[in-house]
């Protein structure tokens, strides 16, 4: 719980200063006739209002934050792009001035009506620049899911499972904006590929049970002949995780919590599962590699679920040949993917080696909060494993 307050109020923060930016940049230094000023100041600090009662009221009112959440939302990517529009025009126009003086070049003569037209004409572009931006993205947020077939060799696999895949599916985010419509092509989608193996990686949903069971009722249409498996991703943690595992249970989908089964029988591998990096908090809740890897047989190859893929530093060197893991969205908007690409030690999206453990990142076939992709495009995993 502190952790998730902690996370609203750095969230906010950050929201308040991108805010407070715009406004000086945008409004007050344009210097607009008054009733402009007004109106101006007025909507941006409305719109700034709107994102935390949208993401606030999911929990206690999910009918307005469905509403709000096609304005608010939106608006949270246009005015992070904008600050980075803005940020890049200006360091632009300061290096050019740096440029100029280092050269020994008169200055420009810096009028007021010069200085206001520069500034109303750079703000209206980076405005421009974040809309269309987000206009795109939604585009891509709610268009066509990428099958992404990703041949993986392990090389304990048995030849008779050469060509077994597994379709892979993170990061839904049910709630606000994302609906049953979305769940069910999701779902004919997954069905399409007829996987051997269906996966569901964490961050299934952003409320409670009893606001989106009907919502979520699609998935219990998976099918697969060896299963459907899931893991708890740290939105679970948010939205009542105990509840959703049992609703999602009895939906069709089995959780690994810290668990392992045997997928193909004796010739086969092992399917293996851990709860959510952020899930230590949580009675009767948390990582445990030891225990899902506990007795088994090192002759076997290991495929590991676990949400997020900052959690394969832990499991490298436990004989783990594939993590699967999510969380990341690819970054979802561009260029803010680089604080995701920190925040995960540089596993953003896509395949990665690390330490003899293969690992995918799947960019998920969701998004959070904004309903805007911008350069990292939804996506459906098929997972093909292949015999050494």
């Amino acid at each position: 719980m502190l952790a998730k307050i902690a996370a609203i109020v750095l969230g906010s923060s950050i929201s308040a200063g991108i805010h407070l930016y715009l406004w000086f940049r945008i409004i007050r230094a344009a210097h607009l006739p008054r009733r402009w000023y007004i109106a101006a100041t007025v909507g941006l600090v409305a719109l700034f209002l709107s994102i935390p009662l949208t993401t606030s009221s999911r929990m206690y009112a999910p009918e307005l934050s469905a509403k709000l959440g096609w304005i608010a939302l939106p608006w949270m990517a246009v005015a992070g792009l904008t600050l980075v529009a803005l940020i890049a025009i200006d360091v632009a126009r300061w290096i050019g001035q740096l440029g100029r003086r280092s050269l020994g070049g008169p200055a420009a003569p810096r009028t007021l009506s010069r200085r206001q037209f520069l500034t109303r004409a750079t703000g209206g572009a980076a405005l421009a620049v974040g809309g269309a931006s987000v206009g795109r993205g939604m585009l891509e947020a709610r268009g066509e899911h990428q099958v992404v077939d990703v041949e993986v060799r392990l090389a304990k696999l048995p030849r008779a499972l050469d060509g077994f895949s597994i379709v892979q599916l993170s990061d839904l985010h049910v709630g606000m904006t994302i609906d049953r419509a979305f769940v069910q092509r999701v779902v004919d989608r997954a069905n399409q590929l007829a996987p051997d193996l269906i996966v569901l990686t964490g961050d299934l949903v952003d409320g409670k049970v009893a606001d989106l069971r009907d919502e979520i009722a699609p998935l219990s249409q998976l099918r697969a002949p060896h299963g459907v498996f899931a893991v708890t991703g740290n939105h679970e943690y948010y939205s009542g995780a105990d509840e959703w595992i049992a609703e999602v249970t009895r939906l069709g989908a089995r959780y690994l919590r810290n668990q392992r089964v045997a997928i193909g029988g004796a010739e086969g591998f092992d399917l293996a599962g851990v709860d959510d990096y952020t899930a230590a908090g949580w009675p009767g809740h948390g990582e445990d590699l030891a225990a899902a890897l506990a007795n088994r047989d090192p002759s076997r190859a290991v495929v590991l679920l676990a949400h997020q893929p900052r959690q394969v530093r832990r499991t490298a060197g436990h004989g783990v040949d594939l993590q699967l893991s999510g969380h990341t969205h690819g970054g979802q908007i561009w260029p803010w993917h680089y604080i995701v690409k920190l925040q995960q030690g540089g596993l953003l999206g896509g395949r990665y080696d690390y330490q003899g453990t293969q690992l995918y990142v799947s960019r998920g076939c969701g998004y959070w909060g904004p309903p805007v992709r911008v350069l990292a495009p939804l996506e459906i995993p098929r997972i093909i494993l292949r015999a050494a």
